[in-house]
């Protein structure tokens, strides 16, 4: 089970998207060979011979001969995707029969399904462990400083990086601060552990400044805020390009036509980009909100230790102790039900408000 959610699944749901994406692209072109003869995809409607408007009837009538030429366009595309939909199937919604071990008091010798009910007596015990209600209290913490942060930073550094007028530099400076992004958390946990140390840099700079060396990761009042700074830190970089991509859709005439009026970079900056972010800025923090109990279950779980456990253990850390260390399986199964459902709810809510304000959809 940890092997998969480690290992197994990030690698497979990457997967999994990269073939849904690039199979649904090719599908709304037209669908025909997904490669051309040398093995590289085209979406070149003139090079590989569609006709939308037959390949509209194909679809509208697959029937006799027809249905043949469906299947010989369109037959290629359905395979690609068979293998992401198996996956989600397989993995995502047969484990679902399992939440019925929230309502049973769970017996290994009779199995999940085998289980006396126990009604909603493990949300009652839920509800009244301590520890439940400060990992709700944590996480929601956490993530919300997250969220206003882990938006404040890029949209700085996205305005910063704007005003580079070297292409060379902004690329380089560009490349450095993508690359913690791609770093994982184990071997970035790694890193802020030997940093943070009795020893580490971090108290070695501190003792030029006659400052006694501090133990960050075991300090419970300042470990919400490593975790917060972080992964700030891992992911700002990346999650820039969203803002930079809002700034290149801003009207260069803008800019020119405050330049006539006198208005300097900084006056630019001020009523023309920052003003044309907001619907971007908007979006992203509202599409977050659907998030604010994923307070990030690989960073704290590499950093956290039973010191802090009052200020650092999430729903997630808290629904992993309880099923792999403690055994009670009934009981972090009613607690992850508990936050796929307030998520599920939240998710709802927050993609209402981005339709409303920006008009963004999924389907």
């Amino acid at each position: 089970m940890l092997l998969q959610q480690v290992v197994f699944d990030p690698c497979m749901n990457k997967i999994s998207c990269i073939l849904f994406l690039h199979g649904s692209l090719v599908y709304f072109y037209g669908g025909t060979p997904l490669y051309t003869k040398r093995g590289f995809p085209s979406l070149n409607k003139g090079e590989l011979g569609l006709n939308l408007q037959n390949d509209k009837k194909t679809r509208k009538n697959p029937q006799g001969k027809v249905l043949s030429v469906y299947i010989k366009q369109e037959g290629a595309l359905h395979m690609m995707l068979l293998f992401p939909v198996l996956f989600t199937f397989v993995y995502r919604y047969i484990p679902m029969a399992g939440i019925v071990l929230a309502f049973k008091t769970y017996k290994a010798r009779f199995g999940i399904f085998g289980s006396p009910w126990a009604g909603l007596e493990n949300f009652r015990i839920l509800f009244s462990m301590p520890g439940f209600l400060d990992s709700i209290r944590n996480t929601i913490v956490i993530s919300v400083l997250k969220i206003v942060i882990g938006i404040a930073v890029p949209v700085i550094f996205a305005l910063m990086l704007n005003e580079v007028n070297k292409l060379r530099l902004k690329k380089i400076i560009q490349t450095i601060v993508y690359m913690p992004y791609f770093i994982s958390w184990v071997l970035m946990a790694g890193i802020i552990i030997k940093m943070m140390a009795q020893y580490g840099v971090i108290n070695q700079v501190l003792g030029y400044f006659g400052i006694e060396p501090i133990i960050f990761l075991a300090d419970k009042e300042k470990f919400p805020y490593i975790v917060v700074i972080s992964d700030v830190w891992k992911g700002f970089g990346y999650t820039s390009i969203v803002y930079l991509a809002a700034i290149t859709g801003i009207d260069p005439n803008l800019y020119e036509a405050a330049e006539i009026d006198g208005a300097g970079r900084w006056r630019q900056t001020l009523h023309i980009t920052l003003p044309g972010m907001i619907p971007v800025i908007i979006l992203m923090a509202a599409l977050a909100l659907g998030r604010i109990l994923d307070a990030g279950f690989d960073q704290i779980f590499n950093l956290y230790s039973p010191v802090v456990y009052k200020t650092g253990d999430i729903l997630d850390t808290f629904i992993y102790r309880m099923a792999f260390q403690n055994s009670q399986f009934s009981i972090s199964t009613a607690a992850g039900l508990f936050k796929s459902l307030v998520g599920c709810i939240l998710i709802v809510i927050s993609y209402r408000f981005a339709y409303k304000i920006s008009g963004y959809q999924i389907f």
